[in-house]
């Protein structure tokens, strides 16, 4: 899409967008000037930072591989799902469970015109699409597409996956994972990542936590247990609580060092 098209289509080109940056980490062409000049200025700062957004997204392919093949769910509502790139949550699910039903939602409107051209369900499942932000939850569990695709009588897959860290302020995420959590049924599972700055040395944190105060990143990391506080009252999947590439990887996995991630990832299930 071109920046006339983009324009036209509501999308202002001229401003980055995380999903759109994020989409240039992982080697898409989704992406606007403005997405990789916000990119490339992060990457400058912190060199692996593209490092930790491929983990984050095979994490994903794993966490959802998890919750069909072992955990039976069939439902997912996939939060901030970014631009369609291989292995999309309705690809992984469907794959081990046909029948599987996934909500995408997102609050990028190329987002949304991308994922409704490309992201096609299974003949048996259904896949469908809400223009929303996680800032407004309510929003989100009101809309008819959502109630029209998932019984959410049944358990459902609630996918965060580096979203959360878009919702700035201490303690201001907590309260919007609780109320998607009220709303599903026991049985359900919640999956997310987090960037965080754990890892980074005193002068990272502090120049990390200088761009945030400048308004040059969009991302407010949190700590370990600010994180884990997320998970509060669900019970966590074993191994718990572990940047992205640790948790549960591929035998014959390489695990980069802590700090060339800087994500921390986990699974809970709601009693």
């Amino acid at each position: 899409m071109d920046d006339k098209s983009a324009v036209s289509s509501g999308i202002d080109p001229t401003q980055p967008h995380p999903a759109r940056r994020y989409n240039y980490w992982l080697g898409g062409k989704d992406n606007f000037a403005a997405d990789r000049a916000s990119g490339d200025e992060l990457q400058r700062l912190f060199p692996k930072v593209r490092l930790g957004a491929l983990a984050n997204r095979a994490l994903l392919r794993r966490a959802t591989q998890f919750l069909t093949a072992e955990a039976g769910i069939r439902q997912f509502l996939d939060i901030g799902t970014g631009l369609p790139t291989a292995d999309n949550t309705h690809e992984v699910a469907q794959r081990h469970a046909p029948a599987s039903r996934v909500v995408y939602v997102d609050n990028d409107p190329l987002v949304m015109v991308h994922a409704r051209a490309l992201l096609n369900s299974s003949p048996e499942g259904e896949t469908a699409y809400i223009e929303a932000d996680l800032n407004d939850p309510e929003s989100i569990l009101a809309h008819p597409v959502l109630h029209e695709t998932l019984d959410l009588k049944q358990p459902v897959g609630l996918m965060l996956i580096a979203v959360l860290h878009f919702i700035h302020g201490d303690g201001a995420a907590q309260p919007i994972v609780r109320r998607l959590l009220d709303a599903l049924p026991s049985g359900s599972y919640l999956v997310a990542t987090h960037a965080t700055s754990d890892f980074g040395t005193a002068e990272q944190q502090a120049l990390y936590q200088q761009l945030i105060a400048q308004g040059k990143s969009d991302v407010w990391t949190r700590t370990q247990q600010e994180f884990t506080d997320l998970f509060a009252g669900l019970e966590l999947v074993e191994p718990g609580v572990v940047p992205a590439s640790e948790w549960r990887p591929e035998p014959d996995a390489e695990i980069p060092a802590r700090s060339d991630i800087n994500v921390w990832a986990a699974i809970g299930r709601k009693p």
